[in-house]
């Protein structure tokens, strides 16, 4: 089954598997891509929307990080935040500086505009910062949409273009109603759908997997941490007894962990 949801291009944000989080808290299906993604990629997800996510990078710098440039020809909502949010306004003719000192923390946010992002949020609400560069002119057509003491244009908009963009951090739980913004932008702005679910999601997968193992036999590397715990109990469920798991014991392991292991997935999950 395919999705139509948000696509998230990762430009190296600590935050990224947060943003992805926060959409599917939503029950809106969500893809992290890198951010040099091609278009193709890109459309092979029918995305609805595009968020920029943010990273450490300058985009004033020669080797910043840019996109596919194609994707402002999509015609879907994009989302810059924090670094996407710098990448829009110099891709789009705007100015892009660095700060005196890097703002990081709680800031208190105006809301200048309740049409569709900030909608149905109070006129004020608490923010978390976290950048070493800050935009001093809009592109042609941008208006800002929220500012705060340090940042004039904590957020702004360009509604021909169906993009927006925020200086904060939507995703952390320390902005104050964060997740209702990503919600407008996903819902409101965006149209998704609220219909995805992670066991449909694990349904699916497993359907995959029986279909890529085709009857044979398949191992799993197991080393009893969450990643591979997870894929082996995710194939497992798929295949059944056509995975075998193993375990190397390289003389690194705590006492008693070989053996703990074992018994886990031996006795509780028959593996």
């Amino acid at each position: 089954m395919e999705h139509t949801g948000i696509v998230i291009l990762d430009f190296g944000s600590q935050y990224t598997q947060l943003i992805a989080r926060r959409i599917r808290e939503l029950h809106i299906y969500s893809e992290i891509l890198p951010y040099n993604a091609t278009i193709d990629e890109i459309k092979k997800h029918r995305p609805k929307g595009i968020i920029l996510s943010g990273g450490p990078a300058s985009v004033y710098h020669p080797d910043a990080p840019k996109p596919d440039e194609r994707i402002f020809d999509l015609n879907v909502p994009i989302l810059g935040i924090c670094y996407g949010l710098q990448l829009l306004t110099q891709h789009f003719g705007g100015e892009v500086v660095k700060a005196e000192r890097h703002e990081y923390g709680r800031a208190e946010l105006e809301i200048l505009d309740h049409e569709d992002l900030f909608y149905g949020l109070p006129n004020e609400i608490h923010v978390w910062m976290s950048h070493g560069d800050r935009v001093t002119k809009l592109p042609e057509g941008f208006e800002p949409i929220a500012r705060t003491y340090n940042a004039p244009f904590a957020a702004i908009r360009n509604r021909e273009k169906k993009i927006w963009g925020v200086q904060f951090h939507p995703e952390v739980s320390h902005t104050y109603l964060g997740k209702e913004i990503l919600k407008n932008f996903a819902v409101r702005i965006c149209g998704c759908s609220q219909d995805w679910t992670m066991g449909n999601f694990l349904k699916e997968k497993e359907q995959e997997i029986k279909q890529l193992v085709d009857g044979k036999k398949a191992i799993c590397a197991l080393s009893g941490g969450v990643d591979s715990s997870v894929a082996a109990v995710l194939v497992h469920n798929a295949i059944g007894d056509n995975l075998t798991c193993i375990f190397v014991d390289n003389g690194l392991l705590r006492k008693g962990e070989r053996e703990k292991v074992e018994k886990t997935f031996r006795d509780h999950f028959h593996i």
